[in-house]
């Protein structure tokens, strides 16, 4: 079984490519995880899909389409999820070209420096999937705060803690893909 992992920060360093790289690790062999980079998608432009996406579109939408779920990792930026990771969504479930992401498999989890760690952001995530049809995770819900206090090692988390967390999420969320199977 196949699961994209989408993280909503573009940074070098990011705590939240950091996590996706952590479940990497957690998951059963028989899940196959692949992280895909936003970096390269352009901006959403309906006038663009509409002509035939880049490259950069295809590849990321056709990683979607061959998924069994996706996992989005999203930092909080403003009380709401990232720029990037919205315009990611944007062209994964445009109705230009078709919405990938109904009935999709998705679990969230986020980290921030922050107390509050990603709870805005998720509550904003969790709109737009619920606009894009998809089947997000409810429970249990993994806000990872003060992320830089916590311990990675080559960039992999470390916190026990924290990664008892993560691994009840991705149970619920690996289970339900088995049930869609």
């Amino acid at each position: 079984m196949k699961i994209v992992g989408v993280s909503g920060s573009i940074r070098e360093n990011s705590y939240n490519s950091a996590i996706l790289r952590t479940v990497k690790n957690l998951i059963p062999e028989e899940f196959v995880m692949t992280i895909y980079e936003l970096d390269k998608l352009p901006l959403y432009d309906d006038d663009l899909a509409a002509a035939g996406p880049p490259l950069p579109v295809l590849e990321f939408r056709k990683q979607i389409e061959k998924s069994d779920g996706l996992l989005i990792a999203s930092p909080e930026y403003n009380y709401s999820i990232t720029g990037v990771l919205k315009n990611a969504l944007d062209w994964a479930a445009t109705n230009t070209i078709g919405n990938l992401l109904t009935n999709k498999v998705i679990a969230i989890i986020g980290a921030s420096r922050t107390v509050f760690g990603t709870v805005r952001a998720q509550l904003h995530l969790r709109q737009v999937l619920l606009a894009a049809s998809a089947i997000v995770i409810q429970k249990p819900e993994v806000y990872i705060r003060r992320v830089q206090d916590l311990s990675l090692e080559n960039g992999i988390l470390k916190d026990e803690r924290t990664l008892k967390k993560i691994q009840a999420l991705m149970d619920t969320f690996l289970s339900r893909i088995g049930e869609k199977q």
